[in-house]
C-alpha cells in the first residue's frame, strides 16, 4: 500500500514530462461515467501502474489510467477510475488522489459520481450538483500528523463545494436534456448497498442521494483550498425508495443512456471554468 506521506515527486515529475503541459482542471470520473474520457483531444494515457506514489483502482468498471488532454480548450487531468473504502485502502490513502492533482498545478475539480436516490423526487438519469455531504462512517482523511505543507489542522468544510462552481453547473444545465437538481450527498462506506431503514434514516437527516466516495476527495480538497464541483448521476433509486431491488443490469442501461448527454454537461461545464 501507498503511505500518503511518501511524496509524490517522482510521480508528479513523470506525469508533466510526458503531458509536456500543466493541467488546470482535474476530473475524477466515477461509476459507470468512463465514457467522457473519450472526450480529451490529444491525449496522453498514463496507467496508474506506472506512477510512483499513485493507488491501484480495483472497483468494476474503473479504467485505472490518467488521461491528460484538451476539453473546450482547456488542458485537464481526468482520472479514469477512482479509489474507494471498500477496496481496503484506508482514509488517510484516500487523500492521495486529490493532492496528487494538487501538485501537477490543478487549480479546480470536478469530482463526479453514481448515486442512489434517496429524494423521491428524484428519477434514474437525473444529475445532482452536491451542495454539501453527511459522513457519519469511518474515519477522516486528514487522520494523524497534519500535513502543514497542505492545509491547516482544522480545516473549515463550510463551502467545501464551491459555490461560485455549484452556480456555473447550474447555469450550464440550461438547454441540456438533463434533469439537474442540488443536493446532499450522503456517504456510504459499501461495497454492500444500503438496507432499506439505513436510506430511510439519511433521508430524515436531509441526504438527497447515496453514495460510496467523494466525500474523501472533498474533504481532502477543503484541507489544501482547492475549490471542487461535485456532479452526482442517479442511476437508481435506493433500496426502499421503489419497489424492486438493485440491480447492476439496472444501473449499467441507465449509465449507458446518460453518458452521452452527461458527457456533453461536463464538457459544458468545463469550457465556461475560469482557470
Amino acid at each position: 500500500m501507498v503511505d500518503s506521506r511518501s511524496g509524490f515527486t517522482d510521480g508528479v515529475e513523470l506525469v508533466l514530462s510526458r503531458a509536456g503541459f500543466v493541467p488546470k482542471i482535474g476530473v475524477i470520473l466515477g461509476s459507470c461515467l468512463g465514457p467522457f474520457a473519450e472526450r480529451i483531444e490529444d491525449p496522453v494515457v498514463i496507467p496508474y501502474e506506472e506512477i510512483p506514489g499513485f493507488l491501484r483502482a480495483t472497483a468494476p468498471s474503473h479504467a485505472g489510467k490518467l488521461i491528460l488532454g484538451t476539453v473546450q480548450g482547456k488542458r485537464v487531468v481526468c482520472l479514469s477510475g477512482r479509489f474507494h473504502r471498500y477496496e481496503g485502502y484506508s482514509y488517510e490513502q484516500l487523500s492521495i488522489p486529490i493532492r496528487f492533482l494538487q501538485q501537477l498545478g490543478t487549480k479546480a475539480t470536478i469530482l463526479t459520481n453514481a448515486v442512489g436516490a434517496i429524494n423521491p423526487n428524484y428519477r434514474p438519469g437525473d444529475v445532482m450538483v452536491i451542495r454539501d455531504h453527511i459522513k457519519l462512517f469511518g474515519d477522516s482523511p486528514l487522520l494523524g500528523a497534519n500535513e502543514d505543507s497542505f492545509g491547516p489542522r482544522f480545516p473549515s468544510m463550510r463551502n467545501a463545494y464551491t459555490p461560485a462552481l455549484r452556480a456555473l453547473a447550474r447555469d450550464a444545465a440550461k438547454g441540456s436534456p438533463l434533469t439537474v437538481h442540488e443536493g446532499v450527498y450522503f456517504f456510504f462506506p459499501g461495497p454492500q448497498f444500503e438496507t432499506p431503514s439505513e436510506i430511510r434514516a439519511a433521508g430524515l437527516l436531509g441526504g438527497d442521494a447515496a453514495g460510496m466516495s467523494t466525500v474523501t476527495e472533498a474533504i481532502t480538497a477543503a484541507h489544501c483550498g482547492m475549490p471542487i464541483l461535485g456532479l452526482s448521476v442517479v442511476v437508481n433509486m435506493a433500496e426502499g425508495i421503489s419497489e424492486t431491488s438493485i440491480t447492476d443490469e439496472q444501473i449499467d442501461a441507465v449509465a449507458a443512456g446518460v453518458s452521452g448527454p452527461f458527457s456533453d454537461y461536463l464538457e459544458r461545464i468545463i469550457g465556461r471554468m475560469e482557470v
